[in-house]
C-alpha cells in the first residue's frame, strides 16, 4: 500500500531543502575563505624566510663586527708595546 503524501510531509521536504541550501552555500564560504587563508598563509610564510635570512644576515655581522673588535684591540695592545719599547730606547 502507498503512502500519500501529506501537505506537513511536503514542509518538511521544503524545510529540509532550505537547510541544504544554505548548507551548501556555507560550504562554498568556507571554501573561498580556505583558500583566501591559504594565500595569506603563502604570503606571510614567504615574509618569514625574508626575515629570517636577513636575521642571519645580522647574525653573521654582528659576529664579524666582534672579531673586528677583538683584532683592533689586539692590533692596540701591540702598537702600544711597540711604543713602550720605543721611549725606552734612548735616540
Amino acid at each position: 500500500m502507498a503512502k500519500t503524501i501529506t501537505p506537513s510531509d511536503l514542509e518538511a521536504l521544503d524545510r529540509l531543502e532550505q537547510k541544504v541550501r544554505l548548507l551548501v552555500a556555507e560550504m562554498g564560504k568556507l571554501r573561498a575563505n580556505h583558500t583566501t587563508q591559504a594565500e595569506e598563509n603563502r604570503r606571510l610564510s614567504g615574509e618569514l624566510d625574508a626575515a629570517l635570512a636577513r636575521l642571519a644576515d645580522v647574525e653573521s655581522g654582528v659576529a664579524e663586527m666582534a672579531a673586528l673588535r677583538q683584532e683592533r684591540d689586539q692590533v692596540r695592545s701591540r702598537v702600544a708595546g711597540i711604543l713602550e719599547h720605543l721611549e725606552g730606547l734612548d735616540i
